[in-house]
């Protein structure tokens, strides 16, 4: 690990706008240890409008780092300890290549006396019965010495990032393996161009009173923004990579679910801007406010002001996203749904979600009826959407079909912070060939 010094000329403010790709604004003050190249997309800052995480003060993440907050980093330990350096001091960390959070593979997590085969005849449902969860298993139990390896795990594949950090991939294939990216209790952060394949949770928990016939569940969200201010996610991939769902097993008649969320935006978090990303080939794909209950509700109440502009979600099957609470702007996203698809906008609990500007290419026998789901009642805007070319009134055609979640039409409030809107007939030429990993301008 190591900083690498930049060079450039004083200057009291330069703005560039980049013609052709997202909008993007650098706008610093040059100082002697804090010198900027408009060239450099490490040094790049959210544009004014562009969203939420643009509000009050902004979003620069790292963007004033001097050259000893510099880094460039190719293993987990690097990046690990980069993090760490510096305290809140801004820092860029730049990434090169995939870094894989887990290269020793599950094996090393396990502690002694762990069998996964111990595990599966200790908790079968015609020996354990469904009626009774696992809380209370001893240390040495088989479900004990699970958690104990679920411990290991979480110890070593989660990554604190710090307060005014700018997280960057560098060229085209950068990123990280199995990683959790933890954005917890801290304001101004940027993560840019990187390929996030998830983790994998290696010991998921079976709980048997889970629905009526149990459910095998799993940690470890592949990015988290919990509690925190000012965040930019923008340009990255998230997929499931080479571990798919449809390539898991069945254990007790269950899918034995490795994944958790790919983005998750809770706890109280506020002003964020998610563009210009691709979620992909996931079931639980991002979701805003984790929870109903009225302790959570209120830290929620009033945050969790996310806006979501040209993403791709590309056979998601839901939470795309759920939301709670938050007053969400969803517009110039491209979803791509396949016959698994469950639902895109999830309306929950308080929500005043806007949907707006958006294309939907269906797989034939979806319904657009399907796009909105109601979990509780909360208005929603929904206008100028198109599905398959055509434009549709989501709520129309929801209530239509699915009459006993009538969904009631106006979230409340009106978006202001959007850079340009595009058609969203365009969307699919646009989104498509833009968004991800390894196209920034």
């Amino acid at each position: 690990m190591h900083a690498r010094r930049w060079h450039g000329h004083a200057m009291k403010k330069r703005v560039v706008v980049l013609a052709g790709c997202t909008a993007l604004v650098l706008s610093l003050t040059g100082t002697a240890t804090a010198q900027a190249d408009s060239r450099d997309p490490a040094r790049q800052t959210l544009g004014a409008k562009d969203g939420w995480g643009s509000y009050g003060t902004g979003t620069t993440g790292g963007a004033a780092a001097d050259a000893e907050h510099v880094y460039t980093v190719t293993t987990w330990a690097q990046f690990k300890a980069a993090l760490a350096a510096g305290g809140s001091a801004p820092k860029i960390i730049k990434v090169k290549g995939t870094i894989d959070a887990v290269s020793e593979g599950c094996d090393a997590f396990a502690v002694p006396g762990y069998d996964f085969d111990a595990y599966l005849k200790k908790y079968a449902p015609e020996t354990w019965g469904r009626d009774k969860d696992l809380s209370g298993e001893p240390a040495d139990s088989p479900e004990g010495l699970r958690r104990a390896s679920a411990d290991n795990q979480d110890q070593a594949i989660k990554a604190a990032v710090p307060a005014n950090t700018t997280i960057i991939g560098v060229g085209k294939n950068a990123g990280f393996k199995g990683a959790s990216l933890q954005i917890k209790g801290v304001d101004n952060v940027i993560v840019r161009n990187l390929t996030f394949e998830s983790p994998l949770d290696c010991f998921p928990q079976w709980d048997p009173t889970d629905t009526s016939t149990g459910a095998w569940n799993s940690e470890y969200d592949t990015a988290v923004v919990y509690g925190s201010t000012h965040v930019w996610m923008d340009h990255n991939t998230f997929t499931d990579g080479s571990h798919p769902d449809s390539k898991a097993p069945t254990y007790f008649g269950a899918l034995y679910q490795q994944h958790d969320g790919e983005l998750d935006i809770v706890r109280g978090s506020n002003y964020v801007t998610a563009s210009w990303n691709i979620f992909a080939d996931h079931d639980k794909t991002l979701m805003i406010g984790n929870s109903d209950s009225e302790s959570t509700a209120v830290g929620d109440r009033g945050k969790l002001k996310v806006t979501l502009h040209h993403n791709l979600f590309r056979n998601v099957i839901e939470r795309a996203p759920r939301v709670r609470f938050g007053q969400v702007d969803s517009y110039n996203n491209h979803f791509v749904a396949g016959r698994d698809y469950v639902y895109s906008f999830g309306i929950g609990k308080e929500s005043q979600l806007v949907a707006e500007h958006n294309a939907f290419t269906l797989a034939k026998g979806v319904s657009p009826a399907k796009i909105l789901k109601k979990w509780m009642e909360a208005p929603v805007t929904a206008a100028n959407n198109y599905v398959n070319g055509k434009k549709t009134d989501l709520i129309a055609v929801h209530n239509a079909e699915i009459p006993e979640e009538t969904l009631q039409s106006g979230a409340g409030w009106t978006p202001t912070l959007r850079t340009k809107v595009d058609p969203a007939k365009a969307l699919p030429g646009i989104v498509d060939h833009r968004a991800g990993a390894g196209r920034i301008c």
